[in-house]
């Protein structure tokens, strides 16, 4: 499906800078969706994608504020989970170029925000009944209407003086684990249901990032691409060079598109746009199999 106002220049030549996976202050980034198409510009990048968590809301303002020959790919990473019986393991899928309208998919999302914002305030609360001065209020503030997640709870914790960065917050002792509840995610055999219904591509954000904690086996990679997964994140900062290649192998033995990206969140976290990215020929085959809305081209 060609994109809106899209040539093929666009992927040609000395090979363009995609960068599918970055957030705005619609979620947890702190960059405004405006601000972000912009940086991506000023960054060298010819494709950038907003995935906010679980919402699409930074959709229409990124596009009013797109620069120029910058290519605009609407997406949404999704809060799913996974169980084997045990555990349940949480885990992220990324949707690109779904029609943000389907109602299934709406509801779900609205239902996983909802969750979000309960889990957040919750959290807080036991902050607080350990002496902690954090307050709802400003975090909630914080988010200015975006989607509450962590980070936003670890920049009250930076705020005041509790820790020194992003990552020292999500530190065992704190939002790692001590203070960490689970929300209602979405069953990911759903969530890729519900993407391919609404016309969009699914693809499993950084799987083997051992990292950040439990990952998923093979086995589930294999399920999910029975039913409907296009991809797999593979060029993550969270994957270690050999869980980087893992990835790519089992892409390349199932079919699946092998894609790399940022993840970038601005300041709550060192890594920058465009430190990874997707290759033409990846690129290529999501917008291929896209059936809800098109990459938007600026200008």
């Amino acid at each position: 499906m060609p994109p809106d106002t899209y040539s093929a220049a666009g992927v040609g030549g000395a090979g363009p800078r995609i960068d599918l996976h970055a957030h705005s202050t619609a979620s947890d980034g702190t960059c405004t969706p405006a601000e972000l198409v912009r940086a991506a510009a000023d960054a060298g990048l010819d494709v950038v994608a907003i995935t906010d968590h679980d919402t699409t809301d930074g959709w229409e303002p990124a596009l009013r504020a797109l620069p120029p020959g910058l290519t605009l790919v609407r997406g949404a990473e999704l809060s799913c989970r996974w169980s084997d019986g045990g555990r349940p393991i949480s885990l992220h899928l990324l949707a690109y170029l779904f029609d943000p309208a389907d109602p299934a998919l709406c509801a779900e999302l609205a239902r996983v925000r909802a969750s979000r914002e309960l889990r957040g305030e919750r959290i807080v609360e036991l902050l607080r009944a350990d002496g902690i001065a954090v307050e709802w209020a400003e975090i909630l503030a914080s988010a200015a209407g975006g989607t509450v997640g962590r980070p936003h709870i670890a920049a009250a914790l930076i705020r005041a003086g509790l820790v020194t960065s992003t990552t020292e917050a999500f530190e065992a002792r704190w939002l790692g684990e001590r203070y960490r509840l689970p929300k209602e995610d979405i069953d990911v055999f759903r969530a890729v249901e519900l993407v391919r219904a609404a016309g969009g591509v699914p693809v499993f954000a950084h799987p083997k990032a051992t990292r950040r904690g439990p990952v998923v086996p093979d086995a589930l990679i294999v399920e999910l691409a029975e039913v409907g997964l296009v991809g797999v994140e593979a060029d993550h900062e969270d994957h270690s060079p050999a869980e980087r290649e893992h990835v790519r192998s089992l892409a390349d033995r199932l079919g699946l598109v092998a894609t790399g990206s940022s993840d970038f969140h601005g300041t709550h976290k060192t890594v920058r746009l465009g430190a990874h990215i997707t290759s033409p020929e990846a690129y290529e085959r999501i917008v291929a199999a896209a059936r809800g809305v098109t990459p938007v081209v600026g200008g």
